[in-house]
């Protein structure tokens, strides 16, 4: 079986992961890119230095893989992420999750990229033009926007 999620120091290729989840009886198919943005909270980002423990981060995006086939069983996901340096607008992260119908799609995607913000140990230092920081939750640079059934 081809490997669906998976922490790399590479660039990650959108065709490549897109076409891991084309399928016959998909009409939806929902990509979410991370990017490595140049402000964050007023402070001008010079570049992120991506970390993980990698054994356990690729168990961990393999979970969330499986979550989304529980609660979502027609879907069909992939997650990769990107470690070391990255420069502004490089893909940090890319989830691909084809289903039937769209409104999974959208669900199962965002469902990923929250979870993976949660349990998956990944770290990120910030470097600013004023400084420098080790990033351990990456939820504090979420908007304040409650997901479905959160409670704020």
């Amino acid at each position: 079986m081809e490997k669906r999620c998976w922490i790399t120091d590479q660039p990650l290729d959108i065709q490549i992961i897109t076409e891991k989840v084309i399928r016959r009886e998909a009409g939806a198919i929902n990509t979410f890119i991370g990017t490595v943005r140049e402000f964050t909270n007023g402070r001008k980002t010079l570049f992120l230095q991506y970390e993980s423990y990698k054994e356990m981060a690729e168990k961990k995006l393999e979970q969330i893989a499986t979550e989304i086939d529980q609660h979502w069983p027609e879907a069909v996901t992939v997650i990769a992420h990107r470690v070391g340096r990255l420069e502004i607008s490089d893909i940090a992260v890319m989830i691909a999750v084809s289903t039937p119908h769209r409104s999974d799609s959208y669900e199962a995607s965002r469902y990923a990229i929250e979870r993976i913000k949660e349990i998956v140990p990944i770290w990120k230092k910030e470097h600013w033009e004023d400084g420098e920081e080790w990033i351990g939750d990456q939820k504090q640079t979420r908007p304040g926007i409650p997901l479905k059934g959160e409670i704020k």
